[in-house]
């Protein structure tokens, strides 16, 4: 493995997580929400990060490409579960997301068993930057300049989730020939 710079910032962004999850429990309120939502932001601007470095630099490894995916569901899924737990998010948004990043993961793994590579779709970028803009607004859940920020996140958390089941569409329409063939 080369422990290209890339793959260090997605290393990194998965040992954040941890980080965050403590910061939203153990720090006093309001100063857990300001904290966590941060640690939140700098993890998620590793996740655009790492990729662009990665293709920039023609540094791309198969380590990178296995653990980007999976530090982006750790992450978005752990936040997620938090922000259930407190009553932060309606459960069925938590379900939706949680429930197609697994069922995804499961058929991108079945289809590289296969010798298929699936390529991450446009479609798929746009649902992860809206569930991690919509989970820092949910995180940080303060009004800012008279915004009801969590009112707005929430409703940006349902778009994410539209835009994360029309994405499982794709890639089950696109996937749909070689399932049929095995």
């Amino acid at each position: 493995m080369k422990w290209t710079l890339s793959n260090q910032l997605t290393v990194g962004r998965v040992l954040l997580i941890p980080l965050f999850i403590i910061a939203f429990y153990f720090i006093p309120k309001p100063f857990n929400h300001y904290t966590a939502s941060l640690l939140f932001v700098l993890a998620s601007i590793t996740d655009w990060l790492d990729g662009y470095l990665a293709r920039s630099r023609g540094e791309v490894t198969a380590f990178g490409r296995f653990l980007d995916p999976v530090a982006d569901k750790l992450l978005v899924a752990s936040a997620l579960v938090m922000l259930v737990e407190q009553q932060l998010v309606p459960s069925t948004l938590a379900i939706i997301i949680i429930g197609r990043e697994i069922t995804i993961g499961a058929l991108r793994e079945w289809l590289a068993e296969h010798a298929t590579i699936v390529h991450v779709s446009m479609l798929a970028k746009w649902k992860t930057a809206a569930q991690m803009i919509a989970i820092t607004g949910l995180i940080l859940h303060v009004d800012c300049f008279g915004l009801p920020v969590h009112q707005i996140s929430i409703v940006a958390l349902w778009l994410a989730a539209v835009l994360t089941l029309w994405s499982a569409y794709e890639y089950l329409r696109d996937a749909w020939p070689e399932l049929k063939e095995r």
